[in-house]
C-alpha cells in the first residue's frame, strides 16, 4: 500500500477523492479517515465484494443490493441501518449469527463494521446490559463512523429501558477510555443528531444526573463536547435546569474543563 493513501487526510468534497483511494474503500481493504470520505463509500459494491468472504449467502446479498438500490431516501446512515436490519433478519436465528458478527465487528473497514450494531440492537434474546456488553468494543472503535453508528443504533433500546440503562452506563463514566466515556453522554442526549428524542428526558433531564455528574469535570474535550451538548438539549425544553446545574457545578467544580462544559450547556440560554 502507498504511503500517500494511508497517510492521507482525505478529501474536503467527493469528487476530489483520488480514484484509487475510492476503489479501495469500495472493496474495504482501507478505511475510510474523514466524513467526505465516509459518505462517498458505494456501498452496494463493498459488501458484493466482502459478503461472500465472511459466510453470508449470495443470495441475501443480491437481496441487500436490491433493497439498497431501492431505497426511497437514501443516505448513509439509513443505508447502514438497512443492511444491518436484513442481516439480523436473516442470520438472527441460526448457527451463523455469532460467526457473521464476528466478522462484521472485527473487519478491516470501518464501513463494514457499522452493520455490526443493528445485529446486537436489535437481537431480542440480549437483555439492555448485555447489548452493552456485546457492543462495548464497537463504542470503543478508533473509528468515528462506527462510534457514531453504535450509539444511533443502541438509542431506541436505551430509551425502551431507561433507567437501567442509566444506571448502568453510569459504571462506564469512569472506564479509561473516553470513546466509552462519551458514549454514556452521547447516547443518551434528550435530543440529539439524526435521532429520535428521548422525551423522558426532555420533560425530565435530572434523570440523567448520575451520568452528567461524573462527566461534568472530564479531561477529555471530547467528553465535555458531548456533555456540553447534552445539556444544551435540556435547556432548549428545561432552561431553568440547566442554568441551575450550571450556576451548582461553577462552584462545586471550578474546574477548567467544568467552564467549557458550562459554555457550550449555555450557548443557546445565553443567546
Amino acid at each position: 500500500m502507498k504511503a500517500e493513501i494511508i497517510n492521507r487526510k482525505g478529501a474536503r468534497k467527493v469528487q476530489d477523492i483520488p480514484k484509487e483511494v475510492l476503489d479501495l474503500l469500495n472493496i474495504g481493504k482501507i478505511e475510510t479517515v474523514n466524513l467526505t470520505e465516509w459518505l462517498a463509500v458505494n456501498h452496494s459494491k463493498l459488501i458484493q465484494y466482502n459478503f461472500g468472504k465472511i459466510g453470508i449467502s449470495e443470495n441475501i446479498t443480491k437481496i441487500i443490493r436490491e433493497k439498497v438500490a431501492t431505497q426511497k431516501k437514501p443516505s448513509t446512515m439509513n443505508t447502514i441501518k438497512l443492511i444491518g436490519s436484513i442481516l439480523y433478519k436473516n442470520y438472527a436465528n441460526t448457527n451463523d449469527y455469532e460467526s457473521i458478527l464476528n466478522h462484521l465487528s472485527t473487519h478491516t473497514a470501518d464501513s463494514i463494521r457499522c452493520y455490526a450494531p443493528y445485529l446486537i440492537s436489535l437481537n431480542e434474546q440480549l437483555s439492555i446490559q448485555e447489548k452493552f456488553n456485546t457492543a462495548k468494543h464497537l463504542v470503543a472503535d478508533k473509528h468515528f463512523g462506527v462510534r457514531e453508528v453504535v450509539w444511533m443504533a443502541l438509542r431506541p433500546e436505551i430509551d425502551k429501558n431507561l433507567n437501567e440503562a442509566i444506571d448502568y452506563l453510569t459504571n462506564w463514566t469512569e472506564s479509561e477510555d473516553e470513546n466509552i466515556r462519551r458514549f454514556t453522554s452521547e447516547a443518551t442526549r434528550p435530543r440529539g443528531v439524526w435521532c429520535k428524542h428521548i422525551e423522558a428526558l426532555k420533560e425530565k433531564p435530572e434523570l440523567a444526573l448520575p451520568i452528567l455528574e461524573k462527566l461534568k469535570s472530564d479531561s477529555a474535550k471530547y467528553v465535555q463536547d458531548s456533555v456540553g451538548n447534552w445539556l444544551n438539549d435540556a435547556g432548549k425544553s428545561q432552561p431553568e435546569f440547566v442554568v441551575k446545574l450550571c450556576e451548582r457545578w461553577k462552584s462545586a467544580s471550578p474546574t477548567k474543563e467544568t467552564q467549557k462544559i458550562i459554555k457550550r450547556a449555555r450557548r443557546t440560554i445565553d443567546k
